[in-house]
């Protein structure tokens, strides 16, 4: 691949509004599309993500449209910027347009589908058949990428070509792309760490101490880990920037929104008005949800989980939660 290849990124959410930004100053030509006519309109004119990216400029070199098709055409590289309980619906209006099957398509939304209980990649090749196909995860406050913060980031793939022609096209001086084979692992960790982090917001808003968020951080990625390995990931997977990169960056961020989540539900607020407040999805609400049933079809322990899960849809108390967590029968490390 040159580096006159074109790009479109879909979705533009601050993670996609800032991966256009990013590949832009690299000189490939950008296409942002948005879902919106109207908020497309307004990013047109006044080229700052405000709602998403605040304080970015958005450069004028990129295009920005709510025309998919056109958004589509041609492209040899697309990324895929949807929160995940939506991109199905996306890939379903891609499905009937003439996208464009040679191109490579790189999934950056972190989540597993409620009720069928799919990966994020697994919706990609069910809805457009075996297109090329990777995954860009890690600890990646959209953000701090955006303001030129030193961040590292992995591209998983099966296809090591892939892998290693994006390694070339997404990194810069300050983000720095390591490469992995495991899409399993490098998926499951970006997604499963959500519930983590709004299990260390709650503690944050309970009022508790380092000690309790440290062990929500450690026995949470063994958790992770164990269903990863049942499901037939690598365990040294987690271990990385996808699992425990992202885990930490996740659960002590200030622009964590599964986190601020979290810490609104332990101070006591009802998860309808914390959500309806917010303008950016905090994936981990229905990631826990799914995670769940993952772990009833795995047949793998996840009492964190399983505890945030009750906490967000059976109105359990968090200091019951919290209470049960710590009374569980005694077992080694």
């Amino acid at each position: 691949m040159s580096k006159k290849i074109s790009v479109s990124v879909i979705g533009d959410g601050g993670w996609g509004t800032t991966l256009a930004i990013l590949l832009q100053a690299k000189g490939f030509p950008v296409t942002l599309w948005g879902a919106f006519n109207d908020y497309v309109a307004y990013l047109s004119k006044k080229r700052v993500n405000t709602k998403f990216l605040p304080g970015v400029r958005i450069p004028r070199e990129i295009e920005i449209t709510d025309d998919l098709r056109s958004a589509l055409e041609g492209k040899q590289l697309i990324i895929l910027a949807i929160p995940a309980q939506y991109l199905r619906q996306v890939l379903g209006k891609i499905k009937h347009l003439d996208y464009p099957c040679q191109a490579i398509y790189v999934n950056v939304s972190k989540g597993i589908e409620i009720g069928s209980l799919k990966r994020m990649s697994e919706v990609i090749y069910q809805q457009l058949g075996r297109v090329k196909l990777a995954i860009l995860s890690g600890p990646t406050i959209a953000h701090e990428v955006a303001c030129g913060i030193p961040t590292a980031a992995v591209i998983a793939s099966r296809e090591e070509k892939i892998s290693k022609q994006l390694q070339d096209i997404f990194m810069t001086e300050r983000f720095r792309i390591y490469t992995n084979r495991d899409v399993i692992g490098v998926e499951l960790g970006g997604s499963l760490k959500n519930v983590i982090a709004i299990a260390c917001g709650i503690c944050d808003g309970l009022g508790f101490g380092t000690n309790a968020k440290a062990a929500i951080l450690s026995r949470g990625i063994t958790e992770i880990s164990r269903l990863g390995s049942a499901m037939g990931a690598k365990a040294d997977t987690f271990n990385g920037l996808s699992g425990l990169g992202d885990l930490v960056t996740t659960c002590i961020s200030h622009y964590s929104r599964n986190r601020y989540v979290g810490e609104q539900v332990g101070k006591g607020k009802p998860l309808r008005k914390i959500t309806d407040s917010m303008q950016m999805v905090a994936e981990g609400i229905a990631t826990a949800k799914s995670a769940y049933g993952l772990s009833l079809k795995y047949k793998v322990d996840m009492p964190i989980t399983r505890e945030v899960y009750n906490v967000l849809y059976k109105n359990k108390p968090a200091l019951r939660a919290v209470r049960d967590l710590m009374t569980r029968k005694k077992k080694k490390e």
